[in-house]
């Protein structure tokens, strides 16, 4: 591994984390244009968040990691992408991952996953191929699209049918390294998130230990009586579900585009005149674009209140599955999953309703700010995770009420 490539930062705290993702900003803010062009962060972004130790976040301590807590995860996210939303989006679901494989997979999986001390991983939810069992392992075949976060992923973190001679395949869930797949010349093209790296992957002939798979679906994973990784760490942070996680990094992206278009309003609003008489600046207008920027200050904060406290209820979650026998059921993390869900689409409407609409139409153009934040945030909320809002609804509604869920893959 080369010096590139490791985190020089040893253990930073949680406020030291946050105060470094703040004070890349004006950074992040700077290289947007540069981002949405290469269609992912720039090396020198990369190095920094090497240096700041953003990677190894929920990296458990025992491979060198920070092992720190959801809450945290949420404000660091959220603070790249006010500095650009599709950095956000590409770091936050590299980051990510580390959770999911610390929690789910045995300890000789993760001393050989994460013994390098440089784990970063793109995913997808959906299957990628086939599996095949083989001497030692599995041979995985098979494409998969939007793996956002692989530019600089070290692993892929996917699932995988395995077919069975006498009934349906299995679902697998797996991990393969960097050297067992290709990341295809294939993103930008899209409204939005050009640059969050979401580019596909291709497995030809990928070949992983048996230990590197498990039969698990990530969406409804059992955790009663703890995982593996709640055992092996010593941290009921590791015996969490899947659903509310994911949603989680998603929706703190968003809140943070909010802050980021706020921003940018405020910037205008100091520096442009109201579009008719008296001409004053939009700052002392009273009338509009103080009410204006003031409800859609509110909603960003309501929002984002929701997004902590949806981290913090699942923390609670998983110390109550350790401590208290009192496991997460899959209608607890429907439910988590939900609330996050909703900070996604009410953060939209934001967007859409009270900030583009009013900006002013000089504003729009195709290279500015408050334009990349739009159409960032646009194709954030066509995301699959709230386009199966109908589907998950009553999935949330069965579990309340006690009857039947359906599952989700």
């Amino acid at each position: 591994m080369s010096s590139m490539e490791q985190d020089t930062r040893i253990a930073p705290t949680r406020s030291e984390l946050i105060a470094s993702a703040v004070a890349l900003r004006p950074q992040l803010v700077a290289e947007q244009a540069a981002t949405e062009a290469r269609r992912y962060f720039s090396p020198e972004l990369h190095r920094a968040f090497l240096d700041a130790g953003f990677y190894g976040l929920y990296v458990p301590r025992r491979y060198g990691g920070h092992e720190l807590d959801v809450g945290t995860f949420v404000r660091v996210v959220k603070e790249i992408a006010r500095g650009c939303v599709s950095t956000g989006w590409c770091l936050g679901l590299s980051m990510n991952h580390a959770l999911q494989v610390g929690s789910w997979w045995p300890a000789s999986a993760q001393d050989a996953i994460f013994a390098g001390g440089d784990f970063r991983c793109g995913s997808v939810a959906a299957p990628v191929g086939t599996a095949t069992a083989v001497d030692g392992g599995w041979r995985i075949d098979g494409q998969v699209a939007f793996a956002s976060g692989s530019p600089y992923a070290t692993f892929y973190l996917g699932q995988v049918l395995a077919p069975q001679p006498d009934g349906p395949p299995k679902l697998l869930a797996f991990v393969a390294p960097r050297s067992e797949w290709e990341m295809l010349d294939d993103w930008g093209d899209l409204i939005g998130l050009k640059g969050s790296g979401s580019h596909s992957l291709r497995f030809e002939n990928c070949r992983i230990p048996a230990d590197w798979a498990i039969e698990a679906n990530m969406i409804d994973v059992d955790v009663a009586g703890g995982t593996p990784g709640s055992e092996l760490h010593g941290n009921p942070m590791y015996a969490g579900r899947g659903m509310a996680i994911f949603t989680m990094s998603l929706a703190a992206v968003m809140v943070g585009g909010l802050y980021n278009a706020l921003d940018e309003y405020e910037r205008l609003m100091r520096s442009k005149t109201t579009p008719t008489p008296p001409f004053i600046p939009r700052i002392q207008d009273g009338v509009s674009y103080q009410p204006w920027y003031g409800r859609a200050r509110t909603r960003t904060a309501m929002l984002e209140a929701a997004l902590h406290d949806c981290a913090a209820q699942h923390m609670e979650l998983c110390r109550r599955t350790v401590h208290d026998g009192v496991a997460e059921t899959y209608a607890d993390d429907m439910l988590l999953g939900g609330i996050a869900r909703e900070v996604m689409i009410g953060a939209w409407d934001v967007m859409q309703a009270d900030i583009w609409q009013t900006v002013g139409a000089s504003a729009a153009r195709d290279d500015a700010r408050i334009t990349r934040v739009f159409r960032d945030m646009a194709l954030a909320i066509a995301h699959r995770n709230p386009q199966q809002r109908g589907f998950l609804y009553g999935e949330i509604g069965r579990g309340a009420l006690g009857e039947p869920t359906l599952g989700l893959g």
